[in-house]
């Protein structure tokens, strides 16, 4: 399943996609302008809106991250 998120600063989105892993559920966060994507495993019993967030927040991280090294 896919789903988008914004963030909390403004209109940037992330596509979110979640997979069910045995008990644990699978969350994909993907920047649709670089593609770079991350991954986490959550809890089924949290909110998609929740693990979507922190998966968007994650990879927020990463871009700013990235983006930070290659500026240096």
């Amino acid at each position: 399943m896919s789903d988008a998120t914004g963030s909390d600063d403004g209109d940037w989105e992330a596509i979110i996609e979640f997979r069910r892993i045995g008990t644990a559920l699978q969350v994909i966060a993907i920047d649709p302008e670089t593609g770079r994507e991350v991954s986490m495993v959550g809890d089924p019993r949290l909110s998609r809106h929740e693990l979507g967030r922190l998966a968007a927040q994650k990879l927020r991280y990463v871009l700013t991250k990235h983006a930070d090294q290659s500026n240096g």
